[in-house]
């Protein structure tokens, strides 16, 4: 067994980024920096940075396979862990409490979570 082909996560990749970045235009342009609109934008954006990220994590687990292959989750889940690090990002900025050190440090706790989650996926698998 291996990883979907890239090419398999194109339609929910395509509805993700048009959900997303076209959400964020039309709420750009068209809606007053209120409480609703606020949380919306943090929503569009983990959408429009997950539908962007998909189709290159994708591609990374097809090109480069593990021991045990990433299923459709995992590579979902993947994708995910860049909205979310991409909406973290815009609400410390919109803080104002971002520096260059904690978007690095957030970056690198993102990445041990993956990693350890893969670590026990990898020990639970069974050819």
């Amino acid at each position: 067994m291996s990883s979907p082909k890239p090419t398999a996560y194109l339609p929910a990749a395509l509805l993700l980024i048009g959900v997303g970045w076209g959400g964020l235009l039309l709420l750009w342009n068209l809606a007053l920096p209120t409480l609703g609109p606020r949380w919306l934008f943090f929503f569009l954006i983990v959408l429009a940075f997950t539908g962007t990220a998909l189709p290159f994590t994708a591609y990374l687990n097809y090109r480069f396979p593990s021991d045990s292959p990433a299923g459709q989750n995992v590579i979902v889940r993947q994708a995910l862990w860049f909205g979310i690090y991409g909406a973290t990002v815009a609400w410390l900025m919109y803080g104002r409490v971002l520096t260059y050190t904690l978007a690095f440090v957030l970056l690198l706790g993102f990445v041990a979570v993956e990693w350890l989650l893969r670590l026990r996926e990898r020990s639970q698998w069974k050819p």
